[in-house]
């Protein structure tokens, strides 16, 4: 005796549940996804800005004061390396703080921007080193930490 089979398979509607499901379960990893990365792009900025902060005061140490520079893009070109001679330039000579400067992580946030003053008030440049003061300007794209989203400066005493 055959047993006939009269119901073989899936129907239409219960293929396009599984196929909703799974399509709602891609749609919300993917967005998981894109916050994870923005907030570790944001994490990686404020670390390369206390690196650069550490760097700094070594160089401060040394040099009884911070490079000279107004509205340095680091990372690249002039702001590529820092050492007790150059100070932020292209190629290394010297003492050594940080072979290579950290740029922003794209996308998204802005270029890491460094510039000296003659004092905390941080009105007059200072264009002759050792200077006294500096700010490092950077962009967060979403609140990590303490530290809300959008523009920052880091100085001497801190990320504001």
């Amino acid at each position: 005796m055959k047993y006939k089979q009269k119901n073989a398979g899936f129907t239409l509607i219960e293929l396009l549940v599984v196929i909703s499901i799974i399509g709602i379960l891609s749609t919300l990893a993917v967005v998981s996804l894109n916050n994870a990365r923005v907030k570790a792009r944001d994490a990686k900025r404020v670390s390369d800005i206390k690196q650069l902060q550490t760097a700094l005061e070594l160089y401060a140490s040394d040099s009884n004061g911070y490079p000279a520079g107004s509205d340095l893009t680091l990372g690249t070109g002039a702001g590529a390396t820092l050492s007790k001679d150059g100070g932020f330039a292209a190629s290394v000579s010297g003492t050594t703080y940080m072979g290579k400067v950290p740029s922003n992580t794209t996308p998204g946030g802005a270029d890491y921007k460094y510039s000296s003053f003659t004092s905390s008030a941080a009105t007059t440049a200072c264009g002759t080193a050792p200077c006294p003061w500096f700010q490092l300007a950077f962009t967060l794209e979403e609140t990590t930490g303490s530290l809300s989203a959008g523009a920052h400066i880091a100085d001497p005493n801190g990320i504001n």
